[in-house]
Order: structure tokens, then C-alpha cells, then sequence
């Protein structure tokens, strides 16, 4: 196995985000913001800049964690849109020597309305397509999208989408009902979500938090790896356990949380902190678990 993260978690500019890396003790870095832009929207110019400096810093990127169908778009949005990012994103992985780029399957609808199921499937198949004939992999995460909603779900789109590989969330789970079960519904359990869909996982984000409060959708808390109700020892005890050997991210949101909107800029030393801390206690736990 090998150790990521979203290092925009730490900071926006590139050079706080490898120096917070090199702190952890890292080479690798999980690309989605530089700047405040997505990685594969950064200007032509930029970006470069970006890809020169990691090559100084012999800094690499596994993983691309992109815009792509993700739970801010709807699944009735311009999906010219979307093609856009693909075709910008894959000289950019070329570029980086980036094999793996997380995608989503479009924004939840509310549950008991026309999610669109055949939209997105359609959808998914171009998105796969268009990064496999580049020689490249989609991965769909579990997050709040249409495969969110469970692990039937997840493994529909699996079906559906030949090819398609995954990027399992410890944490996701925690706060996302389970809608394969009878009502009323349950929170998802990590372990169990896991178990269902591993054949399919290449790649591991770690993040850990407690369910919402009643009528809530955001965690309680964002926690430290294991701290929470995200089952994080568990399942990285499964993946030992599975032979797994790909990559473990980091996503902390314990200073940063990207789809909790709130106007309020964080406090980006604060941020810096978090995001180290975090690290060592996930090279703690992989250590103390025979991972590395």
C-alpha cells in the first residue's frame, strides 16, 4: 500500500500543500484544488507551473480527485459540461503520469423522485470511455451521489458500467441512509458497505466523522482517523486481510469541509495543523496495523 491526500486540505497554494507532505513524511499527493481551482480547471499557464514544480519537489500525483458528475451537479446539467473536464483532464493525468481520476454519479435527486438511473448510466459509460481509451481509469466514489444512496446502488453502477472501478470512503457511509433496506431507513454501515463492493475498490479514501444529527445531513463531527463511526480500522484491517496494495488517502474535513457551505473562510493554519496531525495518525495506524 502506498499514502495519499488531499493535500488542498492543508493549504490552496501548491508549495504549503508538498511542504505539509514532506511534514508527514510523504511523496504523494492526491490532486484536486490548487489555488482555489480544481485541477483540471486551472488555466493552461498555471497548470504547468503546477506540473513543473511537482517535478522539482519529486512529488507525484495517484489520483486526480475531479469535478466530474459529482453531488454539486445535477444529473439534468449541460453534460457538455462535463465532457469538458474529461477532455481537459486527460492530458493533464498524461501529463502527471496519473493512472486513476475519481468521478461521481451526479447529485442525489430526493429520494422518492425520478433519480434518472439510465442518464447516468449512459452518462458513466461515456466517462469511462473516453479515459480508458485514453489509458486511464475512472474511479466512482461513494459519496452523495446515485451511488451513494448504497452498496446495491454502487454495484448497479458497476453492472452497468463495465470497466468502472471504485474509490471507497471510509466515512461516506456514515452519513448517508441506506436505501436498499426497508424503511425507516438506517444509517449505512462502512464495514458492511465495504465487504459488498471490494472485488471492485483500487483505491481507499480515509475520513472518518459521527452520524447527523436528527434531520441533519452533514456528520455531528469530523473526527481523527478511528475516532469515529467510520469503522477506519476495520476496514483497513479488511483490505490487509483482502491483499490489498493500492492507495490510502487522506480526506480529513476536520478543518476543511468542501461540500459544507457556509461563506466562512477557515483558518487556514489551523488547517495546516489538522491536516499533519492527521497524517501521523494515519501512518500510526497503518504502522501499528502491518500496513507499510
Amino acid at each position: 500500500m502506498y499514502l495519499t491526500g488531499f493535500a488542498d486540505e492543508a493549504a490552496q497554494d501548491l508549495a504549503t500543500q508538498i511542504k505539509a507532505t514532506k511534514e508527514i513524511g510523504w511523496t504523494q499527493i492526491s490532486a484536486r484544488g490548487v489555488n482555489g481551482a480544481n485541477i483540471h480547471e486551472l488555466p493552461q499557464g498555471e497548470f504547468d507551473k503546477v506540473a513543473d514544480q511537482l517535478d522539482a519537489e519529486e512529488i507525484t500525483i495517484p489520483e486526480f480527485g475531479s469535478l466530474i458528475g459529482n453531488w454539486g451537479k445535477k444529473i439534468t446539467s449541460d453534460f457538455d459540461i462535463t465532457l469538458a473536464e474529461v477532455e481537459r483532464a486527460i492530458p493533464r493525468m498524461q501529463r502527471l503520469g496519473t493512472k486513476l481520476i475519481r468521478i461521481m454519479s451526479y447529485a442525489q435527486e430526493p429520494w422518492g423522485e425520478d433519480q434518472q438511473e439510465e442518464e447516468r448510466f449512459r452518462r458513466l459509460r461515456e466517462i469511462h470511455a473516453r479515459f480508458a481509451d485514453a489509458g486511464l481509469q475512472a474511479i466512482h466514489e461513494n459519496c452523495m451521489n446515485w451511488g451513494g444512496f448504497s452498496a446495491e446502488h454502487t454495484l448497479r453502477l458497476v453492472e452497468e458500467i463495465p470497466g468502472l472501478k471504485l474509490v471507497f470512503d471510509t466515512a461516506n457511509p456514515v452519513f448517508q441512509l441506506d436505501r436498499s433496506k426497508p424503511e425507516p431507513f438506517s444509517w449505512q454501515d462502512p464495514l458492511e458497505f465495504y465487504n459488498k463492493v471490494k472485488e471492485h475498490v483500487v483505491h481507499v479514501h480515509i475520513k472518518d466523522c459521527t452520524n447527523p444529527a436528527a434531520g441533519e445531513t452533514e456528520p455531528a463531527k469530523y473526527t481523527l482517523p478511528g475516532d469515529g463511526q467510520g469503522k477506519v480500522r476495520e476496514i483497513l484491517t479488511a483490505l490487509k486481510d483482502d491483499g490489498y496494495t493500492g492507495g490510502l488517502a487522506i480526506e480529513p474535513h476536520v478543518a476543511t469541509v468542501f461540500h459544507a457551505v457556509d461563506g466562512q473562510e477557515p483558518d487556514w493554519q489551523q488547517c495546516y495543523d489538522s491536516y499533519v496531525e492527521y497524517g501521523h495518525a494515519t501512518n500510526k495506524i497503518a504502522e501499528d496495523l502491518g500496513l507499510l
